[in-house]
């Protein structure tokens, strides 16, 4: 059994750990494992390298991986899935493990539709994958923001001012949710409630009346703030609007200095909640899902998503899985105002 192994979308901490177990599984049940570049755009043109235990000797703890990745849809480009089909004979793989995201794993759906054997990875750090409680990357990625969330306050509460941190999550606000909870901030902004500006500026206030003279704020990049004009942006290859360019962050500071005079400042934390060594719990997680994907495959297990429910991993059809995203449900929402004092 030959299998190819490719990693798309976004890195994130978890993604070398995740090929580790698959190596090593696959060692196990005597199977080859073929590593694509550059997630789907290796498989359009048929870059690969060799994948066995001495390139995944000592990756467990490196964040990134080392296989490269993209945002390549070959089912924009005219003659691109025919390009992927015809490498996969070539290169003699049996069969495809996908990792990463909606999009990644969204291609891995539609080739197994085409007939291709194909096994998925659930990887994001938004967290906001269908039929899995959490995925890699997501843990990693609020230990660095909640980190950035720390050292603000101590800014804020120096110089008795308001500090925004601007954290990442395209549709899903998990990220800004559970950053916020587990750093004690003041108020969250998730894309899936609409924003009052209003009640959050009114409870701003409050909070300098009961003898709190600083706050922190956390914002999803996503969230639409009142009165923020539409116009045409940059879009990625699964056309997806690119967020840098809103500057939710920078907004929400100037209308809550608008709205209460105090003085406020935004931050970004970007990129960096992409990078660093995972977690303990993102390793363990990496490691367990891909080990799993090698065992669906001796299963013949095919157009499955590996998936944690509880503490368990499980697998559920790539087509449930990306079928919609997971998104901030109202109960998790009624914690988070819960903690609003």
């Amino acid at each position: 059994m030959k299998i190819g192994v490719l990693t798309g979308g976004g890195d994130c901490p978890g993604l070398n750990p995740a090929i580790r177990g698959i190596v090593l599984r696959a060692i196990d049940l005597g199977y080859e494992v073929i590593g694509i570049k550059d997630g789907w755009k290796g498989m359009v043109n048929g870059e690969t390298q060799s994948l066995n235990i001495n390139d995944v000797e000592g990756i467990i703890s490196k964040g990134g991986t080392i296989l490269g990745t993209s945002r390549t849809n070959p089912f924009k480009k005219e003659g691109d899935k025919e390009k992927v089909l015809e490498n996969i004979k070539k290169l003699g793989l049996d069969c495809i493990i996908a990792i990463g995201g909606e999009d990644t794993l969204g291609v891995a759906e539609k080739f197994y539709q085409s007939g291709v054997k194909v096994v998925g990875v659930p990887k994001t750090m938004d967290n906001d994958l269908s039929c899995t409680d959490y995925t890699f990357g997501f843990d990693s990625a609020v230990t660095v923001a909640v980190d950035a969330l720390e050292r603000l306050r101590d800014t804020a509460q120096s110089h008795r001012r308001v500090m925004v941190l601007e954290v990442m999550g395209r549709y899903a606000g998990w990220v800004s949710l559970f950053t916020g909870i587990a750093g004690g901030a003041d108020w969250i902004l998730i894309p899936e409630i609409p924003v009052d500006l209003d009640k959050m500026c009114d409870h701003l206030k409050k909070l300098r009346q009961r003898g709190k003279p600083y706050a922190v704020i956390v914002t999803s990049e996503a969230v639409e703030l009142p009165g923020m004009a539409e116009q045409e942006q940059e879009k990625d290859a699964f056309g997806h609007i690119i967020l840098k360019e809103k500057g939710v962050g920078e907004r929400v500071a100037e209308e809550i200095k608008k709205r209460t005079g105090f003085e406020t400042r935004a931050a970004v934390i970007g990129h960096i909640q992409r990078g660093g060594a995972p977690t303990v719990f993102d390793r363990m997680l990496g490691i367990r899902v891909g080990v799993k994907a090698v065992d669906l495959i001796a299963n013949q297990q095919f157009g499955q998503m590996v998936c944690l429910k509880g503490n368990e991993i499980q697998s559920a059809p790539l087509k449930e899985a990306v079928a919609e995203l997971k998104m901030v449900t109202q109960q998790w929402w009624n914690l988070a105002q819960t903690l609003f004092k």
